[in-house]
């Protein structure tokens, strides 16, 4: 489980960065902005390789069940999980109503990427990195409304560009189901 929180700290402490202003600016003066972000890529990086391979071992050896989720929470975990691909899609930078709506696509995704799985998953480990994830999220969509930030412009009507997100979001999501197993270890679809 210490690997699993070293690697959310590195990772989310890599991500916070950019809300601490003046600290992220003296680093970009010391290192200049490649180097600031070669840094921010490999802290990133470390990070992730971290939680995947803290999250593996604990699920391996130290698993700790806490609660168990009810049957109903795969079925809205798996509809949220829809949802969380057509906000990851909405991240172009084509003005679209839906990206409009949800002005910081990514957070959005990210949010309901971690709510779904803490519906989904009633143990220890998953609490902690679901909802790690999802209380940096909020955390960071606070941060970006307090310096003026407040993302994509609304547009008024449905565009081509909402259209592809749909698209594209779906394609992803099924391709997810699929590959849920592969690359997780967990399978979603039951037979």
């Amino acid at each position: 489980m210490i690997i699993l929180l070293l690697g959310i700290i590195v990772f989310l402490g890599a991500h916070s960065l950019p809300t601490l202003r003046q600290s992220r600016a003296r680093l970009m003066d010391r290192l200049g902005a490649n180097g600031y972000r070669g840094v921010h890529s490999l802290l990133s990086l470390v990070g992730f390789v971290l939680i995947v391979y803290g999250f593996g071992e604990y699920r391996a050896t130290a698993w700790v069940q806490v609660w168990t989720p009810p049957a109903m929470d795969r079925h809205i975990t798996m509809l949220l999980m829809w949802f969380a691909f057509i906000s990851l899609a909405a991240m172009g930078k084509r003005p679209g109503r839906i990206r409009g709506w949800l002005r910081h696509p990514m957070l959005v995704a990210i949010k309901i990427w971690a709510l779904a799985h803490l519906l989904a998953n009633g143990d220890l480990g998953g609490m902690i990195l679901f909802g790690s994830f999802l209380a940096w999220a909020v955390w960071d969509r606070i941060s970006l409304k307090h310096r003026g930030d407040y993302g994509a412009e609304r547009v008024s009507s449905f565009t081509r560009a909402d259209a592809i997100v749909v698209v594209a979001g779906t394609v992803a999501y099924v391709a997810m189901l699929f590959l849920h197993p592969l690359l997780i270890g967990v399978a979603v679809l039951r037979g």
